[in-house]
């Protein structure tokens, strides 16, 4: 492969045509949810159709996200980036134009293949236009940062949009944004080289299948339950899949996921808090949503906007990130968001049918958002720390999977506990009730994430600094061969 250029050409730009392309991703995960209600009333869906609107382009992207990390690797990254926002834009295209539910489907299905090739295009695009040191940790803070600011304005907009113009609109946005970038990145972006050798075909076959039907078995279980033999067959048959993924990576000269990448406690705990706070998120965005618009009785613009006392803390606490991380260890405010979402989350997890939206839910939203704008970065930057030059596509593909079945399987969780709540009263007292197990649900996932984040991150990551880093020097990300 050939050697990645020591410094980008055109930095500012780099980075606003990367962080603008993962945002329209993030922004089209999230614009859906306050959208849903008018969208099943357009196209005259039934609840499982409507499920499938979203689990479409979660089930394609969580499968393919390994497959298209690899494919920039071998076919040079700023190629396969344009690529990949050619497919989202025009499926975003398509979505707006659909006249019916199994073409709104169809189109979510399509994007998620360009979502799997952008995400862990931008990701890997990043850390090589940017040399090791403040530069990296800037851009890798902005680009985590982009995560959870992405998430959280997406159901403003997505509200707003609803009710103003129609659910179609959230969908017709991305495509002048989309066709920018398109234009842009050749310009701006250098091309990355190729690395030689084969395509792991058998290893693509394996992990696409196995993740596809993982998530299929998640997914399914929302609707039919957790022992449904359709949910136990696809869950299972994901798991096989996996294990035999995991034996012909370990014989495979050149794997689509190198197995080294796991040898770093930082990146290992990562990639398990990262799951488990992303299910605990998406558990808080759909069911909150829900309790908004059903309980307290808010139109989708009046949801959207109840969102913003977590967006504008988010956004605030996100901008300070880069800052922080060059004044101190990445895990400590790693571990700051995770306990404050945790506080936040069990606090909002008390709603009632008879909370206030200012106590019951605003207030908690703020600890939310302080604590994704502090979580966000550096889960990203710990999940590509130390990976080699030439697996930086692997080690991003390999964080994003781990993003998408996180809230694959956190929303199935959450719905499950949902379940459990006994059936009786007022259709909003019962709707509160599952609200309150769901995100009590969450703030377990969020538990666990703070245990993983003690024992294998927060260590490793103070023991490195002690040992690497000078003192009075600001902390950087480091890409084994990018010296």
């Amino acid at each position: 492969m050939k050697p990645e250029p020591a410094t980008a050409p055109h930095p500012a730009a780099i980075l606003a045509i990367i962080l603008a392309s993962y945002f329209m991703i993030l922004l089209d995960n999230s614009v859906i949810f306050t959208a849903l209600p008018s969208l099943q009333a357009d196209l005259r869906l039934s609840t499982g159709e409507l499920s499938w609107v979203q689990d479409a382009y979660t089930l394609v992207f969580g499968g393919l996200l390994l497959l298209g990390a690899r494919a920039g690797d071998l076919l040079g990254r700023r190629r396969v980036f344009v690529f990949g926002l050619v497919v989202f834009s025009i499926a975003s295209l398509l979505i707006g134009l659909a006249p019916a539910g199994w073409w709104a489907i169809a189109g979510r299905a399509v994007q998620g293949i360009g979502a799997a090739i952008v995400a862990p295009a931008s990701l890997s695009l990043l850390t090589a236009s940017f040399p090791e040191g403040r530069d990296r940790t800037r851009a890798v803070a902005l680009y985590g940062a982009t995560a959870g600011i992405g998430a959280s304005l997406g159901l403003v907009i997505g509200g707003a949009l609803a009710h103003w113009i129609s659910w179609r609109a959230g969908f017709f946005v991305n495509v002048p944004i989309g066709a920018a970038m398109i234009a842009l990145a050749p310009r701006f972006i250098p091309e990355s080289g190729r690395a030689r050798g084969r395509f792991d075909v058998f290893g693509a076959l394996s992990t696409t299948l196995g993740v596809g039907a993982f998530v299929f078995g998640i997914i399914n279980s929302a609707d039919d339950g957790w022992a449904s033999p359709v949910t136990v067959t696809a869950a299972t048959v994901g798991v096989v899949l996996l294990a035999l993924f995991v034996q012909i990576e370990r014989r495979a000269a050149q794997p689509i996921m190198p197995l080294r990448l796991f040898k770093s406690r930082r990146r290992t705990g990562a990639y398990v808090a990262r799951f488990l706070y992303l299910g605990a998120m998406i558990a808080f965005f759909f069911f909150t949503t829900q309790y908004l618009q059903e309980v307290l009785g808010f139109d989708p613009l009046q949801a959207g906007m109840g969102f913003l006392p977590m967006t504008a803390v988010n956004f605030a606490v996100a901008m300070s990130i880069p800052r922080l991380m060059g004044k101190m260890p990445g895990s400590i405010p790693l571990v700051a968001g995770i306990l404050i979402t945790l506080a936040g989350m069990f606090w909002l997890s008390r709603v009632g049918v008879d909370s206030s939206y200012l106590t019951g839910v605003a207030l908690p939203m703020v600890l939310i958002g302080a604590g994704q704008g502090l979580a966000f970065a550096p889960l990203t930057s710990f999940g590509i720390i130390g990976a080699p030059a030439s697996d930086a596509g692997a080690a991003s593909g390999l964080l994003n999977t781990f993003h998408q079945i996180g809230t694959c399987l956190g929303l199935g969780i959450a719905v499950a506990a949902a379940a459990t709540v006994p059936t009786g009263g007022s259709a909003a007292a019962q709707l509160a009730a599952q609200v309150s197990a769901a995100l009590t649900t969450g703030s377990v996932l969020l538990l666990i994430a703070l245990a993983v984040t003690a024992a294998l991150i927060l260590p490793a990551d103070l023991a490195t600094r002690r040992t690497r880093t000078p003192l009075g020097a600001a902390p950087a990300l480091q890409l084994e061969g990018a010296r």
